[in-house]
């Protein structure tokens, strides 16, 4: 699978995409990801990609024509056109089941977005999708992008030693996980649940389907309403 970021901080997004499980798949050749600097796309001599808008308001706006070269730039070097996505507090909340989506498909680019947004005859023409992190503000589209780079890197096959690395994980599966516990077996005073050193495989997962529909109902009830209608 191939991921490109278009933007205006592309070492910023290489040094977290070369960290962790998300650098060791790009070493290892499980993942493409590349990140364009929209400013190589600007036909201003001082790279400007920003303009004033129309009509005034706060702050500027980033130019259709850099964006457009950028991603046609990438639609040449890829075997087919890439999903185009738009990093926006507007768009779809991002969740598991969009980033299971995403990981099937062999290419998609994510547009961090700046300033006070971009031209709205880029997202009209040329953009696919727009999705969010929340329904918050950020300064720019690049850590909802890698965000999602990481979300979806993982699920491709060979990224993780086993699926049950993140089946068994929050969302996946529409509730929260289980408490997890490791050694020492009592940490000051605090016992590991008898029940998950007893080794009887059927009551260990009985015990964790029963505390992930626990913990789910406590701290996302959300989660499970949207369950039961679906």
């Amino acid at each position: 699978m191939r991921i490109d970021i278009i933007t205006l901080f592309p070492e910023m997004c290489e040094r977290v995409i070369d960290e962790s499980i998300t650098g060791q798949a790009r070493r290892a050749g499980l993942v493409d990801i590349r990140c364009h600097n929209l400013r190589d796309y600007s036909d201003d001599r001082r790279r400007r990609v920003d303009d004033y808008p129309y009509g005034g308001g706060q702050g500027m706006l980033i130019k259709a024509e850099p964006v457009a070269r950028c991603f046609e730039a990438i639609c040449r070097q890829t075997s087919s056109r890439p999903l185009f996505i738009y990093m926006s507090p507007q768009g779809e909340v991002f969740r598991q089941s969009i980033a299971v989506e995403l990981s099937g498909l062999e290419n998609i680019c994510l547009l961090c977005g700046h300033y006070e947004g971009i031209d709205e005859r880029v997202l009209e023409t040329m953009v696919d999708r727009q999705l969010s992190i929340g329904d918050f503000v950020l300064t720019g589209g690049e850590l909802p992008a890698l965000a999602i780079t990481d979300a979806v890197a993982r699920m491709i096959p060979g990224v993780l030693s086993e699926n049950a690395s993140f089946e068994d994980e929050s969302h996946f599966s529409g509730l929260l996980e289980y408490p997890q516990y490791t050694r020492p077996p009592v940490w000051r005073g605090i016992p590991v649940p008898e029940v998950l050193k007893s080794g009887h495989a059927k009551n260990i997962a009985d015990w964790k389907h029963e505390q992930s529909l626990e913990r789910t109902a406590r701290l996302r009830p959300d989660m499970l309403e949207k369950t039961s209608s679906d």
